[in-house]
């Protein structure tokens, strides 16, 4: 099906008030609990579209488009949707905030990051209350995001004037202060639970882990030592920035001078264990000890990467939305975002013949492989290259990549029956959280992940948006296309969650689903966001459409200005069609360069019009010289 970010987004919004907004109550949960990520999620399938796409702003009553109005009309008026979604984010804080008592007889707000249901067990032991408060990174950077997107809305509803409207809803210019105050308060908190999380880690390469590493970067069968050499040179300027650089909260006891050792950098699941306390922020995540084997991986890698990207736009920063200690904060997550999204990039693309990432599946360095690691290697190497100049040749090189993910993961490709693609959607991939076993004596956790087919849909939409080549963004809008029909087919069909995700039944057997699935919903949502982004840029620009489009017009100036200069004063209706014509080379010549294909369209149709108007010229000439000649 064709993407439309407008009517597909108010498709969904129209679904979830169906599902979670009943009698003027909005209602928390779904399919996977309740918790403060899947919270956070259900809550962003409202507020993300609503603070990122301009059209869909929802901040100022006059301007809320009708269709708009129309599909939030559960909620009521254009100014009763603005205060719901205030009550709505006030009882989404109070529910993951715990007060505390302060020595001067005061409170204050600890935010709580609990994953909650979304933790499993790796053993047939539950896992204990203390390890289903435990925080992950996902909670985190959705939490970020979340944030984000509330301090976003709540300053358009400042400036829109509260007052204004108190005669319609009880509402105070003190209320929405305090909300903004406790909001920030958690995207300080989410903040320092990032910089935390992230991990450097060195091993030797005659190590497990380190053989793992080298199966994946020797791809021309040279010894490993010559692999390690070259690794160390690639990485030089990474590990420079991880030793000189890196700022708040210091990767403990790894040894970045020695050339001879394997480095990684990334996030890991949660807070490191020894991550050093940051002094400046008074909230006990700051100083919380952690559990998380000191690693990176690759799922919350890409994960903290989203969050930081919305941290570090332009609309973030236009607002002024940090105070010091989060500005100083995004300085550390900006620095961590860089060295990441360079390293990963660069072992994707290491060596000079066939690039690692291409040797599908990625094998881990603790020796797990899956195609989900691929595209989670292509996510964060998509990443680097928004962020830096791309090569259409990297961008055509990744094509190929996602082309043959979609293939193994059943995107484009029919499942068959116990097809082992299966797994990587339902259930999904088990990631193991090492370290988390040490928590109350509880079973080793995991975390499952079942976004293959959105990771796809939405790394595939940053590659078209990236390309100049005509053929491969073509190439590329298809691939997305045809991800977009595999997720409607995913669509619940019945119950409350009708129109969200996900039932994956259709495509892979099994037993329909009619529970909402938040964790999915609200990347289609991004995914959708993402696209809405990419129509917004201007066209691609093809130089050849360009070029012939500029000879056209030179040729249809030099036609027009002749006619012009042939014209006499009686042809008056000659002089209006000529008129004509220059508006709409004027209008080519104004675009040729950002919309060449627009250009050459009113070049033709002056050209067309001109000729015309020639041949017409030409016929009462002949019709003259018969007359004369009776």
């Amino acid at each position: 099906m064709r993407i439309q970010p407008r009517q597909q987004i108010l498709g969904i919004w129209q679904s979830l008030l169906a599902a979670c907004y009943r009698d003027g109550e909005w209602v928390w949960g779904g399919g996977d609990g309740s918790n403060s990520i899947s919270d956070a999620e259900q809550l962003l399938c409202l507020l993300y579209p609503a603070t990122e796409i301009e059209g869909f702003a929802l901040d100022h009553p006059d301007a809320i488009a009708d269709d708009i109005l129309t599909v939030l009309s559960p909620m009521g008026s254009a100014v009763r949707i603005r205060m719901t979604i205030v009550d709505v984010l006030e009882d989404y804080i109070d529910r993951y905030t715990r007060i505390e008592s302060t020595d001067g007889n005061g409170t204050r707000d600890i935010p709580i990051f609990s994953a909650g249901s979304y933790l499993s067990s790796a053993e047939d032991q539950e896992p204990t209350a203390e390890q289903r408060s435990l925080d992950v990174v996902d909670s985190y950077s959705m939490s970020l995001t979340l944030c984000l997107a509330a301090l976003k809305f709540l300053r358009g509803f400042q400036h829109s004037a509260v007052e204004r409207y108190r005669n319609e809803v009880k509402i105070s210019t003190d209320r929405v202060n305090a909300l903004v105050c406790r909001i920030s308060t958690r995207l300080t908190a989410a903040m320092v639970g990032l910089v935390r999380s992230f991990a450097v880690s060195t091993v030797r390469p005659d190590s497990a882990e380190g053989r793992a590493m080298l199966s994946m970067l020797n791809q021309t069968d040279v010894s490993d030592g010559t692999v390690v050499q070259a690794v160390a040179e690639r990485l030089e300027r990474v590990r420079t920035r991880l030793r000189r650089d890196l700022t708040l909260s210091h990767a403990p006891d790894v040894d970045l001078y020695d050339e001879e050792l394997l480095v990684e950098c990334g996030w890991s699941w949660s807070l490191v264990s020894d991550a050093a306390p940051i002094e400046f922020v008074d909230l006990p995540i700051a100083a919380a000890f952690g559990y998380a084997t000191p690693r990176p991986h690759l799922y919350f890698t890409m994960v903290a990467l989203d969050g930081i990207n919305d941290l570090m736009s332009a609309r973030t920063r236009e607002l002024d939305l940090l105070d010091s200690d989060q500005r100083r904060l995004a300085e550390a997550l900006q620095l961590r975002s860089d060295l990441a999204q360079r390293y990963w990039s660069a072992v994707a693309r290491f060596g000079s013949g066939r690039w690692p990432l291409e040797d599908i599946p990625w094998r881990t360095s603790d020796g797990e492989e899956s195609d989900y690691f691929s595209l989670t290697v292509s996510a964060v190497l998509l990443q680097d290259l928004l962020h830096h100049e791309a090569d259409d040749y990297d961008i055509t090189r990744a094509t190929m990549i996602f082309d043959e993910l979609a293939r193994r993961g059943r995107i484009i490709s029919r499942s068959t029956e116990d097809d082992p693609a299966r797994l990587l959607h339902i259930p999904g991939l088990r990631l193991r959280l090492l370290g988390s076993a040490e928590v109350d004596g509880g079973p080793l956790l995991v975390w499952t992940v079942s976004d293959y087919a959105t990771v796809l849909l939405k790394r595939t939409l940053h590659a078209a948006r990236l390309s100049r080549n005509v053929d491969t963004r073509d190439r590329l809008m298809g691939l997305a296309q045809a991800t977009m029909d595999h997720l409607n087919l995913r669509t619940c069909r019945d119950g409350a969650a009708s129109g969200l995700w996900d039932d994956p039944s259709r495509i892979f057997g099994g037993k329909a689903i009619s529970e909402v699935s938040w964790y999915l919903t609200e990347r289609v949502v991004e995914c959708l966001v993402t696209a809405a982004r990419m129509f917004h840029d201007p066209p691609l620009r093809a130089p050849a459409l360009a070029s012939r489009a500029m000879e056209m017009l030179i040729e249809a100036e030099h036609l027009l200005n002749r006619d012009l200069l042939e014209l006499s004063a009686e042809h008056s209706a000659h002089r209006t069609a000529l008129l004509r014509c220059e508006r709409n080379l004027t209008r080519a010549r104004g675009i040729v360069d950002e919309l060449p294909g627009t250009a050459l369209s009113l070049t033709l149709q002056a050209l067309v019009e001109m000729d015309e108007l020639a041949v017409a010229r030409l016929d009462a000439t002949r019709n003259l010289d018969v007359f004369w000649n009776r």
